[in-house]
């Protein structure tokens, strides 16, 4: 089996080869990209790779906030992750239609809720499909198995983290979000929201570590895209809503960071607020 320490992304080839490995678990974690209608589910049955269960990002979260898709508690997550048949020993493979866009957003909160042994598929369903590989439309009915609740806290950063390591300079905080969005020159796609950036916060735009395939790039070209980041530092990732945060948190592991924290509300609760600083600018 692939080992998650080392490289946090599996290719095409490696999971055609283990398709119905029982060992092996596949889950499409497809969202609608920002701005489109319609629901992840739409795509899974659309087409999906064989054996795939779909995991609702928008379903398995926190229902007493009406912030999108904010993490579960531990006890929610194990509920739904047995449901879906993901066993704590299971190889996990997690991909999403776009290329790598919401599974990243999967494969971290597996590593939150203490799942060892999980990855993202390179390039997704997009590149499976142009590589004419095989496709499902029959919704998976996995068995149920055994999860306890865990937690890994230290990958997760709240609004009272963020704070504080934006004040005390103990932490790096990376945005994801387009340098348009960072620097207010563009809307936020919530019309609620504020523009601009938190004081101190870096930008580096998700799309900058994928290749046009929608493939992650390898780690010689990704060291140079963060070049602007000290990766012997602490850092946290945030972006919007904690997605595409996750794209910088999947590329910095493969850099060898698997100790990067999301801040789970991301922009959506910064911008939101009233009592948070917000600077426009580069």
């Amino acid at each position: 089996m692939a080992d998650a320490s080392s490289d946090p992304l599996v290719s095409t080839a490696w999971l055609a080869e283990r398709l119905g490995d029982p060992n092996v678990r596949v889950v499409d974690a497809t969202l609608p990209l920002v701005g489109q209608p319609g629901h992840g589910r739409d795509s899974y049955v659309a087409g999906h790779i064989p054996g795939a269960v779909f995991f609702d990002i928008n379903a398995i979260a926190d229902p007493d906030t009406d912030l999108p898709h904010m993490l579960p508690s531990p006890a929610a997550f194990a509920e739904a992750a047995a449901k879906l048949g993901l066993g704590r020993h299971h190889t996990i493979v997690v991909y999403d239609a776009h290329g790598i866009y919401c599974a990243p957003r999967v494969w971290w909160t597996l590593r939150v809720m203490g799942y060892p042994q999980v990855f993202v598929l390179d390039g997704g369903l997009k590149v499976w499909v142009a590589e004419k590989r095989a496709v499902e439309t029959a919704e998976s009915s996995p068995n149920a198995v055994a999860v306890a609740p865990a937690f890994i806290p230290d990958l997760v950063a709240d609004i009272t983290h963020v704070t504080e390591v934006l004040g005390s300079g103990a932490a790096q905080v990376v945005d994801a979000r387009s340098a348009g969005r960072f620097r207010g020159e563009a809307p936020e796609p919530r019309a609620t929201l504020r523009s601009g950036h938190m004081p101190g916060a870096l930008n580096l735009p998700f799309n900058e570590v994928l290749n046009a395939n929608g493939t992650l790039k390898p780690a010689t070209e990704l060291a140079s895209v963060f070049g602007h980041i000290d990766l012997t530092r602490p850092i946290v990732t945030s972006c919007g809503s904690g997605v595409t945060a996750s794209v910088l948190a999947l590329a910095l592991a493969r850099l060898g960071r698997f100790d990067v924290a999301v801040y789970d509300g991301s922009w959506t609760e910064w911008g939101g607020r009233s009592d948070t600083a917000v600077v426009t600018g580069a």
